[in-house]
């Protein structure tokens, strides 16, 4: 072999081991990209690394319930558009997304409850090996899974944002004068009851309601409808996705654990971290949300002193799509 060959040669081992590094060497975050529909169900709950000495990227979970689909959204990867590339590569952070059991790809699971979801994401954050803490960021029925956590595996939490979080009536120590003329309750008490005993009724209902009545008039704002204007592929639960028996039971499910008795009461629980001195938990309510009961909502933040509440003017339900919104929850939750 003479000396161009041999220059040739190494040339090519080099290419090749370059070739071979690039390959074997990829963000994090597009490992993600290789999912299949089983891998979803693993990555339910997103989980977040330590951040250690900012040697890691953080990784923030955002939890969404389709219940907030029927009212009219199931796009949940249009949040990620309200958070500025800018803002992402400047905090060095990561949002993953999860589909919630029974949603998207994942498959449902009839017999889940508030225990066992809580340890659900405590496998998640085991098998994905991210670390001992993890961040939260949930929205609507998402929300009920998060007090979960909060309840049963508080030392697995680094921070939690609820953003226009569900408030279930069978919570004991919700004051009567506060709900006693709220329509929302005898709503959910007889959808609950219906979910329970008639399902077939219930799905007739829905199907029917939602082929005379835009659900959009009834529960958005003026701030909501603007914003669903510039989602892409928005879309509610139509007639013939109710029909779907799947999808269906699915909903009756993630409902009935939602507004059904709870093992505690929220208003009732410490806070998880005592030893930071200052609160890690948010949650975040637009001033005119016509799906939550606004005095409800302030009335747990002054149950419990060491949750920061941010109440945010001339917004409603759909308040994470709000790019200036949804970067706020962020700062606050990992920066303070």
């Amino acid at each position: 072999m003479n000396m161009a060959e041999n220059i040739r040669s190494e040339d090519l081992i080099k290419a090749e081991e370059k070739k071979e590094t690039s390959i074997n060497t990829i963000p994090f975050y597009k490992l993600f990209s290789f999912a299949d529909a089983t891998d979803k169900i693993l990555m339910f709950f997103g989980t977040a690394g330590a951040t250690g000495n900012g040697l890691c990227q953080v990784l923030v979970a955002v939890l969404f319930g389709d219940l907030i689909d029927s009212f009219g959204l199931n796009k949940t990867s249009d949040v990620l558009q309200a958070v500025s590339k800018e803002m992402m590569n400047k905090m060095g952070i990561y949002l993953i997304q999860y589909d919630r059991s029974g949603y998207g790809e994942s498959d449902p699971n009839p017999k889940r409850s508030l225990r066992s979801e809580a340890s659900d994401i405590e496998e998640l954050a085991d098998n994905l090996q991210l670390g001992s803490k993890f961040y939260i960021i949930c929205s609507s029925m998402g929300c009920y899974p998060t007090w979960g956590c909060i309840k049963h595996i508080p030392h697995r939490l680094a921070g939690v944002a609820f953003v226009v979080p569900i408030v279930n009536y069978q919570w004991p120590s919700l004051p009567h004068n506060l709900t006693k003329d709220d329509q929302r309750k005898k709503d959910y008490w007889l959808m609950t009851m219906t979910a329970k005993y008639i399902p077939k009724l219930l799905q007739w209902w829905a199907i029917r309601k939602t082929s005379t009545n835009d659900p959009k008039t009834t529960y958005f704002t003026s701030k909501d409808l603007e914003i669903i204007k510039n989602l892409p592929g928005f879309q509610g639960f139509s007639p013939e996705k109710l029909r779907n028996r799947s999808i269906f039971n699915n909903l009756c499910s993630d409902f009935l654990v939602a507004f059904s008795s709870w093992d505690f009461d929220p208003s009732e629980l410490s806070n998880p971290f005592p030893e930071n001195g200052q609160s890690c938990v948010h949650i975040w309510q637009g001033s005119e949300d016509k799906v939550i009961n606004l005095k409800i909502q302030r009335h747990i933040a002054e149950r419990l002193p060491w949750i920061q509440y941010h109440e945010v003017p001339n917004n409603g339900h759909l308040l994470i799509y709000d790019t200036t919104v949804c970067e706020a929850i962020l700062r606050s939750l990992l920066i303070g």
